[in-house]
């Protein structure tokens, strides 16, 4: 791996209890990347995410963050660094949805220490970007799932770090606000130049949106690449399963589409 990596796993193995889900895994992020982890379900998505995150033990094999091993930093150190957004967002606790977001600022906060208007106004500035500032007194359990996933990018956009790793953000929003956060994400990484990671199912968003695409099945990286080589028909059906059409859009990246017979169930 390039000593340039911010993010990098070397021969990883991890699962859980006795079912390994990731098999000696090479993966390595660069400053100012955007990737995307693609691969059907069950291929090790969300498990390399967190395992890059140290939430998950890894069996054997090593992550680096910056060059130095997960374990040499605190969970404070890593928290200015890296953000995380989950698959699932679950919040037991009636805090209003500004007292949420703000919750982003904790990692540049002196113990005990309250938030400052400087992080209030961070915090505010990141519901805005979401689209979520009319939400701010709103409890959040009282929130949609889609509510909540965009107060979640809140959130990771108030820690301000360097490296995002988002898991679906997209999962839960209608075809409005998938287009706006990663019409957001791109421009943090083109004009910020953030380093982000993100799982997405959808192939046509993830060929619109990234430069570069790595695609997992059954816990291993099998192809790595720019979206007009890695999104082939050819590959998707050999690693989904599913026959489709794949051609240009408008803006030359690769378009996936279902073949008319296999939509209208033919049976001939």
């Amino acid at each position: 791996m390039s000593v340039e990596a911010v993010l990098e796993a070397h021969k990883l193995v991890a699962g859980y209890e006795q079912r390994t889900v990731l098999d000696c895994v090479d993966f390595a992020m660069h400053r100012g990347g955007m990737v995307a982890l693609l691969g059907p379900n069950g291929a090790g998505k969300s498990t390399l995410l967190r395992a890059l995150t140290g939430v998950l033990s890894i069996t054997s094999g090593q992550v680096l963050l910056r060059g130095k091993p997960l374990s040499n930093y605190t969970r404070r150190q890593l928290a200015r660094i890296m953000s995380v957004v989950p698959q699932m967002t679950s919040v037991l606790f009636s805090f209003s949805a500004m007292e949420y977001v703000l919750m982003g600022r904790t990692p540049h906060l002196g113990r005990l220490q309250s938030e400052s208007m400087e992080d209030r106004q961070i915090a505010l500035e990141a519901m805005q970007a979401t689209d979520t500032e009319y939400l701010c007194d709103r409890p959040v359990t009282e929130l949609s799932g889609g509510e909540l996933q965009r107060l979640a990018i809140a959130k990771s956009l108030a820690q301000q770090t360097p490296v995002m790793l988002l898991d679906e953000p997209t999962a839960f929003l209608d075809i409005s606000h998938q287009i706006q956060i990663l019409q957001l994400l791109r421009s943090l990484n083109q004009e910020h130049d953030k380093t982000i990671l993100c799982v997405s199912h959808d192939l046509n968003l993830t060929a619109t949106f990234f430069d570069r695409v790595v695609l997992m099945q059954n816990g291993a990286v099998i192809d790595d690449g720019p979206p007009d080589r890695v999104i082939t028909a050819e590959r998707i059906e050999q690693v989904y399963g599913a026959q489709v059409l794949v051609d240009r859009s408008p803006t030359g990246r690769p378009r996936v589409s279902i073949p008319l017979a296999t939509a209208a169930g033919d049976r001939s």
